[in-house]
């Protein structure tokens, strides 16, 4: 990160802390090494993030292992708890193999898994076609990113031949969605947050449907919340999978990974 001064730092660290960030002096830094000197563009971008809009759409990128992806108005921002599912899902794969990142926003997770473990035979899904475009700029020609609900795009040379799907589906209960923090509630759309009446309903219909695209020994890797990882471990369970729940305290993270008995 690049120096910056000291008092323009400070100023503006004050400012977004009075405004309520949590990541004040963090976020300061952000906006300097956009605006680059020119100071129109420093107030734009602090303008608008103190009207509430997340860090990330105002810079237009978020940082997800390690590397920048393009986020825009409107859609779903990745965030670092997700790495998780790169990380649980990285050790089943080998370059070439068949991935599926369902719900997969602006792509985050197929390129974590892209600069993880090598280009590989991975179709992104989302039923929101503005994320899926910005996730094919994402990609950059190395997956496919289609529009459809879950599966239902997906081609059938994938039919049991799946190592991993990967996903970040909706989880938030209905109710809880107004419990949000203003920047997500009011600046992510609904089909991207809202999980149902107990935030599983889209874990129920993976679940349902996952077997008939894994091959053996494949993995279905998902985020979920601590409260809610047991019953989505059942689910799983229950459609003849072996899951177990992984948790990183640090991100507040947490994923049921769910295999295809061999």
């Amino acid at each position: 990160m690049p120096d910056h001064d000291p008092a323009a730092l400070r100023a503006l660290t004050a400012r977004l802390r009075a405004a309520g960030s949590v990541f004040a002096e963090d976020e300061a830094a952000v906006i300097l090494d956009e605006a680059d000197g020119d100071a129109v563009r420093l107030r734009s971008l602090l303008q608008r993030r103190l009207a509430g809009e997340p860090l990330e759409v105002v810079v237009g990128w978020a940082s997800f292992c390690g590397h920048r992806v393009r986020v825009v108005p409107g859609v779903f921002v990745p965030r670092r708890r997700t790495e998780l599912v790169v990380e649980e899902a990285a050790p089943f794969l080998q370059v070439g193999d068949s991935v599926v990142d369902l719900c997969c926003g602006v792509g985050a997770i197929s390129v974590g898994l892209i600069v993880t473990v090598g280009l590989l035979d991975l179709v992104a899904v989302d039923i929101d076609p503005d994320a899926v475009e910005v996730a094919a700029e994402n990609l950059a020609g190395r997956a496919v990113a289609v529009v459809g609900d879950l599966f239902e795009p997906l081609p059938d040379r994938l039919r049991g031949a799946v190592t991993v799907v990967a996903v970040n589906a909706p989880y938030v209960p209905t109710d809880a969605i107004a419990l949000m923090p203003p920047e997500a509630r009011e600046h992510e759309r609904r089909v991207a947050l809202d999980g149902g009446a107990d935030g599983l309903d889209v874990h129920r219909r993976i679940a349902a449907g996952v077997g008939e695209w894994l091959r053996p020994g494949g993995a279905v890797v998902i985020e979920v919340s601590a409260e809610q990882a047991d019953a989505s471990a059942a689910l799983f369970t229950a459609a003849g999978l072996e899951a177990r729940i992984a948790r990183d305290e640090d991100r507040d993270a947490t994923v049921v990974v769910a295999v295809r008995p061999a």
